[in-house]
């Protein structure tokens, strides 16, 4: 007699989940974090000297003083605002201020220096810092303005541009052999961008519940049919059903349009996801001067439109958490019902560090292609993809073929 099969699991550690508390009346609508709360916009100067000339040094992560060489770090902001609390504990939806809704795509914003007292027009659609042209003191926007320029936190850079030029020369060298000639004498490594690209960093608290059916395997045997036998099996159907708390830690999810455009016939921007996962939770407090030396996206995708995304990619974690608990079935389970519950989520906005070299491939049907190679400013993790020579690579397939059918003939004569 086979065991029976295991119950099915009813929470974390096989427990019944207790229904949750219920949602205070002030938490039935969003609930907005101020990430920005005593944010300068202006003059950002070194807590030290007072000199304006302030850079991110990727070697040590901080923030250093060009005159004074003096290196300090923004706050974690995730502790700052206590936006890591326990995920179970979580519930209605909670917002960084830096990723409410995009009110506004007013780009240009002016300020008045407050070294020398000139206006100074800081053009958030392509960058968040600008220099006074009298007194050529940096001026900087660190405070949120309501069109998705300023995020919440930032994961500064740590790896140098000389070790990410050297992961993607490492990474075209051991595809050289099948890249495009024009590819090979026109690749510059050197010309690698370092670029904060937008995301949103979502924790979530959901209730999973799955029913279908599994199959188990209780006997296998052969059977004589004619001059040959046969191997069958008597399997056992059982309904199956899962329901569990899942808790979702930092859930990275792109948050510009342009990157979340996945046309593969004219881009490689799924790269980007392959070179994941970055350390958020050593993200700090936003501060444009982590920018200098850098370029960057600007957030252009509220939440809630990032929103049936998000709940695709926990119903996938929900599926894996479940696959622990079904061993017994050995061939398999087919979900026919399934149903996730969001009942808290947490939505911060973030710049990553991504160091991004692009290829644009001109083909000779007349249209083109956009070719990346990324690196992980924290990680070093690097994925890309480069131009095909077709020809070598048709040429080297028909080789194999022949050669394939030469050794099964070969075989097939010393066999007979």
């Amino acid at each position: 007699m086979p065991p029976p099969p295991p119950p099915a699991a009813t929470g974390p550690a096989g427990t019944a989940t207790p229904p949750p508390p219920p949602r205070p009346a002030e938490e039935t609508g969003p609930r907005v974090v101020r990430t920005d709360v005593d944010a300068s916009d202006g003059l950002t100067k070194c807590p030290r000297c007072g000199a304006t000339e302030v850079s991110l040094n990727t070697a040590s992560g901080n923030l250093r003083c060009h005159f004074c060489r003096f290196e300090w770090q923004s706050t974690n902001v995730l502790e700052l605002y206590g936006l890591d609390g326990p995920i179970g504990e979580l519930h209605g939806l909670v917002l960084g201020s830096g990723a409410s809704r995009i009110e506004s795509t007013d780009d240009v914003r002016t300020f008045k220096c407050s070294a020398c007292g000139a206006d100074v027009v800081i053009d958030t659609g392509h960058s968040t810092q600008a220099r006074c042209h009298w007194c050529r003191n940096v001026l900087s926007m660190n405070q949120q303005i309501p069109n998705g320029a300023v995020p919440d936190m930032i994961l500064p850079f740590s790896l140098p541009k000389e070790a990410a030029v050297e992961k993607i020369r490492a990474f075209v060298k051991k595809r050289q052999f099948f890249a495009h000639p024009r590819f090979k004498k026109e690749f510059a490594p050197e010309n690698v961008m370092g670029v904060y690209l937008p995301y949103m960093v979502v924790d979530v608290n959901a209730k999973a519940a799955m029913s279908g059916v599994g199959e188990h395997e209780a006997r296998r045997y052969t059977v004589k049919v004619g001059d040959k036998t046969e191997t069958r099996y008597d399997v056992e159907v059982f309904n199956v059903a899962r329901q569990f708390d899942l808790h979702v830690d930092d859930l990275t999810i792109e948050s510009s349009s342009s990157r979340l455009d996945q046309r593969t016939s004219e881009n490689t921007n799924n790269i980007i996801n392959s070179i994941m996962p970055f350390d958020t939770a050593n993200a700090v407090r936003y501060d444009s001067n982590y920018l200098a030396g850098f370029t960057m996206e600007r957030r252009d995708t509220d939440y809630d439109r990032l929103l049936p995304l998000t709940q695709v990619q926990v119903g996938d974690i929900a599926r894996y958490q479940a696959n622990s608990t079904l061993q017994y079935y050995d061939r398999g389970v087919r979900w026919d019902h399934e149903h996730l519950e969001l009942v808290g989520q947490r939505w911060v906005s973030a710049y990553l560090p991504v160091w991004l070299y692009s290829y644009y491939e001109q083909k000779k049907n007349g249209t083109s292609f956009l070719h990346y190679v990324a690196v992980n400013g924290r990680t070093g993790e690097t994925m890309g993809s480069v131009p095909i020579n077709k020809r070598r690579l048709l040429a080297v397939s028909a080789v194999v073929q022949v050669v394939g059918m030469i050794l099964g003939t070969i075989i097939l004569v010393v066999g007979g």
